[in-house]
């Protein structure tokens, strides 16, 4: 992670090749890495890595017992992490990934992470390249929690990321303001009928109107 940080200050950095590739290195190590989405700012660390993920909850200020959304570079990467996709999740990930929907499916038993408690995992695929990218590179999820302090505003710009994590994060790749500024609409597959948990940049109305089904 040499030269993540100088002079102990987050350094920011446009999306570009050069960039997503140290991103990737400083998470392969542990580091923290706050990047653009489709709705807001993230906060990436490797899952995989409990150190990394202590690091994350600190910097937030958020519980440790309180699991994370994980980002993926394409549905086909589930499979490490998720049990089963039930037909209702399949229809709403054809219909809405990538893009603003995160989905609540059965954790595999063989995936453990500090990130993910209990024997359910969020998943999304986001409609932006940079935290797919990132996903991509490092070879499996990367942590999609907002990247803001808990209880804080919503981060739409990289500078608001900065005005509340400062140095607490390695990088910042300012991909400018976030398009959505809504967070991810959140639907639970895990219960029949499914429940929707978080209306956010997708509504109760778009998702009955694409699969037919009434949300709990």
């Amino acid at each position: 992670m040499s030269g993540a940080t100088r002079d102990n200050m987050t350094i920011l950095a446009p999306p570009d090749a050069a960039t997503l590739e140290r991103a990737a290195d400083i998470l392969r190590h542990g580091g923290l890495v706050a990047y653009p989405t489709d709705t807001v700012y993230g906060l990436a660390a490797d899952p995989r890595n409990d150190e990394a993920v202590r690091k994350l909850f600190e910097a937030k200020g958020r519980k440790p017992e309180q699991s994370v959304p994980l980002l993926f570079a394409s549905p086909q990467d589930l499979a490490y992490v998720v049990a089963d996709v039930p037909d209702v999740a399949l229809g709403l990930l054809r219909e809405f990934w990538p893009g603003p929907l995160t989905i609540v499916l059965p954790k595999a038993q063989r995936f453990r992470s500090r990130a993910v408690v209990g024997d359910t995992v969020a998943v999304r695929v986001p409609d932006h390249p940079v935290p797919r990218e990132l996903a991509r590179l490092l070879g499996g999820p990367i942590t999609g929690t907002s990247a803001n302090l808990t209880g804080g505003p919503e981060p739409l710009t990289a500078d608001d990321v900065r005005s509340q994590l400062g140095d607490r994060v390695d990088l910042i790749i300012d991909g400018g303001p976030c398009p959505g500024g809504t967070p991810s609409t959140v639907v639970d597959c895990t219960v029949e009928p499914p429940r929707l948990r978080r209306e956010g940049a997708i509504s109760r109305d778009e998702l009955q109107r694409a699969t037919g089904i009434e949300f709990a």
